[in-house]
């Protein structure tokens, strides 16, 4: 059974549309991503499951209820907000227990979730600090463990990692991710940052303009994504997105760690290299179009070089020309388009 349940769910702003016929499924002690650029509606969404908004249309189940109509405080959730919101006067431990307090949790009960939690996190000893004694990711933790210590079933965490440092962000999804499996709490994460989604999700929701893109898991959005858009979101550098041709319906797509450059195939000339330790990004032009390539180690090539770029058939997307749509009905001609784009040039 679904733990989180989104069925058609809409919210506008006046005659704006936020969120436009959203659904999805989250399975019990899951993970699952809401990603997409600035704007997308995805922290909307979230915001709706919390019931910190209200829909205009559809309707939202947690643990098989309908919570469409609840407030957020009898939807049995934590949420961890962008800005840790901790209490700059109180203690970790005060802020850490606020919440019980305010439900008037007995004592020994709050002392016995305060040392799990605290064990959990690593924060047995900073709980007589205050939030300006601590690092960013020592607060992150602290408002990680406000939401824990309520053992409620669902998770929702809004962009959490954003104000931290790129070391201390990786630090922190690997913690989340590992404390997600070890509690078994079904969790709704959103993020801008398609590795904390890549790395972290067991289902991926991709959205765009108010509307889900597609929905996989992790390797699936990868290996198969259904649009244009999700082709070029995921991955790094993303996907090269080319025309076919003589085949105007269609565009074909490969991403850089298929190119293979050298003196076969493709005849482009070199943009750019950027040497970033493991492997090279190298940028090319073909007519005024351009292809990416990411090969291994530090590749020897200038600005203005003329070279070849070939890939197998088998890495080739095809895309629908007018729609972005992915046409799978014509992969078995990828060859043939291959071909036709080695010999226009």
């Amino acid at each position: 059974m679904s733990q989180i349940s989104v069925r058609n769910v809409s919210k506008s702003w006046g005659a704006t549309p936020a969120v436009d016929n959203v659904s999805f499924e989250a399975d019990a002690a899951s993970l699952v991503v809401l990603l997409g650029p600035s704007g997308c509606g995805k922290s909307t969404t979230l915001r709706l499951i919390a019931g910190l908004e209200q829909v205009s249309g559809g309707r939202i189940f947690i643990g098989g209820n309908d919570v469409t109509a609840l407030p957020p405080a009898r939807r049995r959730i934590a949420m961890v907000f962008q800005s840790y919101a901790l209490f700059p006067h109180l203690t970790v431990e005060e802020n850490i227990l606020f919440g019980l307090r305010v439900r008037k949790v007995p004592a020994a009960e709050r002392a016995r979730r305060l040392a799990r939690v605290a064990a959990l996190l690593g924060l047995d000893g900073l709980l007589a600090r205050k939030p300006s004694q601590l690092s960013g990711g020592q607060q992150q933790r602290v408002a990680l463990g406000r939401a824990i210590i309520a053992e409620t079933p669902v998770c929702l965490m809004d962009e959490p990692l954003s104000n931290l440092d790129a070391q201390l962000r990786a630090e922190m999804r690997r913690e989340i991710r590992a404390l997600q499996q070890k509690l078994g709490i079904t969790m709704v994460y959103v993020t801008h940052d398609q590795s904390e989604a890549m790395s972290m999700a067991d289902q991926v929701i991709l959205m765009r303009d108010g509307r889900v893109e597609q929905a996989a898991p992790p390797d699936e959005l990868y290996a198969r994504p259904a649009t244009t858009f999700a082709a070029r979101f995921i991955g790094t550098p993303p996907m090269s997105i080319l025309p076919a041709p003589d085949r105007g319906d269609i565009l074909f797509g490969i991403r850089p760690e298929d190119v293979m450059l050298g003196d076969i195939g493709l005849p482009v000339r070199v943009q750019s290299s950027e040497f970033l330790g493991a492997d090279t990004v190298v940028t090319c032009a073909w007519g005024n179009q351009m292809l990416t390539a990411r090969v291994p180690g530090k590749a020897a090539y200038a600005a203005g070089d003329a070279i070849h770029a070939s890939w197998r058939a088998e890495h080739v997307h095809v895309f629908d020309a007018a729609s972005g749509a992915r046409r799978d009905d014509v992969s078995a001609d990828a060859e043939n388009i291959i071909g036709l784009v080695q010999s226009f040039a």
